[in-house]
């Protein structure tokens, strides 16, 4: 059987979790719980290959939920206008706006996850080697990941190390069931749905002492679709890119 299960524990000190569709601009109020697809980012910015797919399986909320507001100026677009100097030039306009964000406060969580093959991306076949990819990204793993890591938005840096999932004590170990209604999953991107389309998930999300079960992204029965959007992968080399074979 392959191996292809991994644990890791991430630590920041903010985390700003929203559903992407409804964060286009001004306040924005972080979930309670991580999003299946901000953990997976978390694992594409440790170790990522087209080879593979991420899949999130279980997540536990180690610190009790704390949240934060801070004043933001982000960029405000406001649109396309004339320029001054040359009327016959549009120009785009753009100000600095006053928004609150609502962060989550000091957070950990343990992370268990696995991978399985892109079956989409013929042209990586000979990259799927049974052991390589799982033994790369424990080291990455050990190491801090390849690229940085943040929690939802690049402003939340994060922290990843190895765990046994299930080890230390949580706050909400003792909590019971906690239902948090309708969340955003994750996106269905053309090189791994097989349709150009981008669609969104989403689900009935929920917390049982503490630890929090993902469906698979198929299980997701409430979808929208976000655009039209053609699979246009970058071309690999396989085994070449690795120095693998000559």
């Amino acid at each position: 059987m392959m191996e292809n299960k991994i644990n890791f524990k991430v630590n920041g000190k903010f985390a700003l979790f929203t559903d992407p569709l409804t964060r286009v601009g001004g306040e924005k109020c972080s979930y309670h719980l991580p999003t299946y697809e901000a953990l997976k980012g978390v694992l594409s910015s440790v170790y990522w290959k087209p080879t593979f797919i991420w899949y999130i399986d279980k997540v536990r909320v180690m610190n009790r939920i704390k949240t934060q507001s801070k004043s933001i100026k982000p960029v405000n677009f406001s649109g396309i206008y004339p320029s001054k100097k040359s009327p016959d030039t549009m120009k785009e306009k753009s100000f600095h706006d006053l928004s609150i964000y609502s962060y989550l406060a000091d957070v950990e969580y343990q992370v268990e996850a696995h991978f399985e093959w892109n079956l989409k991306r013929e042209d990586m076949k000979n990259d799927r080697i049974d052991g390589k990819h799982f033994e790369v990204a424990k080291r990455m793993i050990e190491r801090g990941g390849r690229r940085d890591i943040f929690l939802g938005t690049r402003e939340c840096q994060a922290y990843v190390e190895p765990c046994k999932f299930g080890e230390g004590k949580s706050h909400f170990d003792e909590s019971e069931e906690i239902a948090y209604g309708l969340m955003f999953h994750g996106f269905d991107y053309p090189d791994e749905l097989g349709v150009n389309e981008l669609h969104a998930r989403f689900w009935w999300s929920k917390m049982n002492n503490g630890y929090v079960e993902f469906p698979r992204p198929e299980k997701c029965e409430i979808r929208k679709k976000v655009k039209n959007m053609s699979a246009n992968p970058p071309k690999s080399i396989g085994l070449d890119e690795e120095g693998l074979i000559q």
